[in-house]
């Protein structure tokens, strides 16, 4: 969505994306997608307008997100605009119970149809809709770093995520932000590990990670044999 407000042309920031891509397929193996994302505090204009610039190359974006602050900007706002995305056939996902309460997370998935949950970490706060996460295998992407870094917990041994996989949630570990937060992926297992999580459990949420992602069935398949491999080479 800044492509609205600085003035940069679509297509051009496109095709740069999906280049960077496709070298990054070629040169390491690693695959990808985009997810067109609503900047919930800019004005629904502007939300509108960058749909509308994707609408011509829908076919290469795999998704809407929606984020930044949450506090004043509720999912319900983004009804129409994640109910345009559906009709690309785009998938949904959502920032929900990061800043905003539990209620935010309920109505991503009821109202906007999210099939995955940024961050989600105050769903601790209503077993109801843990118990619902868990059994429906709506997964979390949570982010242990940022959230440190932004103070959403004060102490990253009293971090949730144990307690999510404990429940059967399907949790995930992501940087977010690198530059601003500390740290890419690798860095964020590091900091798990360094709370007490086992390899067992941080394998578990790589396969979680595999099993919430976008990746074609196929796609999916190689990188479980990959995990696989690796589990079987540190003897887990």
């Amino acid at each position: 969505m800044h492509v609205c407000t600085n003035g940069l042309d679509f297509d051009m920031v496109l095709d740069g994306l999906l280049e960077g891509l496709e070298i990054g397929r070629e040169r390491f193996g690693i695959s990808g997608g985009l997810i067109l994302s609503i900047v919930r505090d800019m004005d629904i204009d502007s939300a509108n307008r960058i749909l509308d610039m994707a609408a011509p190359r829908k076919a290469e974006i795999l998704g809407i997100g929606l984020d930044s602050a949450e506090v004043g900007y509720p999912p319900a706002e983004f009804i129409d605009q994640f109910a345009w995305a559906r009709a690309f056939g785009w998938h949904c996902v959502a920032h929900a119970g990061e800043e905003g309460p539990a209620a935010y997370i309920r109505d991503a998935l009821d109202l906007l149809h999210a099939e995955r949950i940024d961050h989600g970490i105050h769903i601790q706060d209503d077993r109801e809709l843990l118990e619902r996460v868990a059994r429906d295998g709506i997964p979390l992407t949570c982010c242990p770093l940022s959230n440190l870094r932004l103070q959403v917990v004060h102490d990253m041994r009293k971090h949730p995520i144990p307690r999510f996989l404990n429940e059967g949630v399907t949790c995930t570990i992501n940087s977010d932000d690198p530059a601003y937060f500390g740290g890419y992926a690798a860095a964020n297992y590091a900091a798990l590990a360094d709370i007490g999580m086992s390899m067992e459990e941080l394998a578990a949420l790589a396969g979680n990670s595999i099993d919430a992602s976008f990746a074609s069935d196929g796609r999916k398949a190689q990188l479980h044999a990959e995990l696989a491999a690796w589990r079987t080479q540190h003897g887990l």
